[in-house]
Formats: C-alpha cells, sequence, structure tokens
C-alpha cells in the first residue's frame, strides 16, 4: 500500500523521475546513505525499478529486477574508487518522452544509461554539469598525482647514486623511507577528493 502511494506521490513511472529534497525520505536510497559520516543526498532518479542517488561521497544504484518484485541489489560506487568518465546527454527528439545521461565508472568497469522523463531537462542538464566538473578534476589530480610520484622516483634515484658509503645507510635509508611516505601522504590527500559536495553544491539547483 505505502509503495503504491509513495509512487503515486513521486510520479514514478517506467522512465525515472528526478525527486524533490522533500522528497528523499520517501526512497529505499536513503536508508543507505552515511549520515553518521556526513554523508548527504544531492541528485535522485528514480523509476519503478531502480534508484540512482547521487551523495557528495559516492553513487548508491538501487537496481531492481523488476517493477512488481521488491527484491533489490545494492551497489554502492565512491568517486574515489569509481572515477567517472565518458559523460554523455542525450536530449529529447520531438516525439521522445525521455532523455538519457549517460556515464562509466571505475575505468568503464560499470556502465550506467539511465532514462529520465524529459519534464526533468533543466534538473538533468544541472547533474551533466556536475558529473562532467569530477570527471574533470579526478583526471586532473590523477594526471597531477603520476608527476608527483614519477618525481618522487627521479629524486629517490638522484639521492641513491651520490650517497658517500661512509654514511649510515640504514639511517639514512629510514629517514628516506619516512620522507617519502609523509610526502606522499600529503599528495594523496592533496589530489584524491573523496568528497565532491562543492561540486554539487555549485551546479546543483533544486
Amino acid at each position: 500500500m505505502f509503495g503504491k502511494v509513495a509512487a503515486d506521490i513521486l510520479g514514478i513511472s517506467d522512465i525515472g523521475s528526478v525527486i524533490k529534497p522533500q522528497d528523499y525520505d520517501k526512497v529505499d536510497s536513503d536508508d543507505y546513505v552515511m549520515h553518521e559520516d556526513n554523508e548527504k543526498i544531492y541528485f535522485l532518479i528514480k523509476s519503478k525499478t531502480d534508484e540512482y542517488c547521487f551523495t557528495n561521497l559516492a553513487l548508491i544504484h538501487l537496481d531492481g529486477t523488476s517493477a512488481i518484485s521488491k527484491k533489490r541489489t545494492l551497489h554502492r560506487y565512491s568517486y574515489s574508487a569509481y572515477s567517472i568518465s565518458d559523460v554523455l546527454l542525450e536530449t529529447a527528439g520531438t516525439v521522445d518522452l525521455d532523455v538519457e545521461i549517460k556515464f562509466t565508472m571505475g575505468s568503464g568497469s560499470a556502465a550506467f544509461s539511465i532514462d529520465v522523463h524529459k519534464k526533468h531537462i533543466a534538473e538533468v542538464k544541472d547533474l551533466y554539469k556536475a558529473l562532467i566538473k569530477i570527471s574533470e578534476i579526478t583526471h586532473e589530480n590523477e594526471v597531477a598525482m603520476a608527476y608527483a610520484k614519477e618525481s618522487l622516483e627521479l629524486a629517490s634515484s638522484t639521492l641513491n647514486r651520490v650517497v658517500k658509503h661512509d654514511i649510515d645507510t640504514a639511517g639514512q635509508f629510514k629517514e628516506i623511507n619516512q620522507a617519502a611516505f609523509d610526502w606522499l601522504t600529503h599528495a594523496r590527500k592533496q589530489y584524491k577528493v573523496k568528497d565532491f559536495g562543492f561540486v554539487f553544491e555549485k551546479y546543483i539547483n533544486q
């Protein structure tokens, strides 16, 4: 009974609908958001079978088998572990009822193609901008991190060539290892973004 009422309230059909923030508590995805860790929903698409919940930390996908079954498979894709790429938006034609947003996560290991009712085109455009920006930031940081590692390796190999034999090798190794660890830890904090709330807050207007 509640499922039917919720569907009526949210206007859900086989084509996805964009759920308003005031209705987030009516969807199943909200139960799996890590509110305890300050995770927050920024965008949510729901159809009769699936939910796509975009938080500041991850995409939560509740994958339904059919419209008449309550069985769901929960997938969680954190942005730090599954980078977003290949973001596309297909707008509706004259007779189409839906628009389609496509993207991949984790170097293509998870591909998404989400149909959304064309009445939500303005909201989907906002999501498109946010995903594009996250994809760009992640790519730029991956390139920067690769350069950082190359720089560290070059510095380490150069230092090894100039080490004098009368120096305490074990002590020096320990110092170099600690410096490298501290340097990489700082680089990872700088170039490995986990929380993209600032991007969603900039582009999502609900």
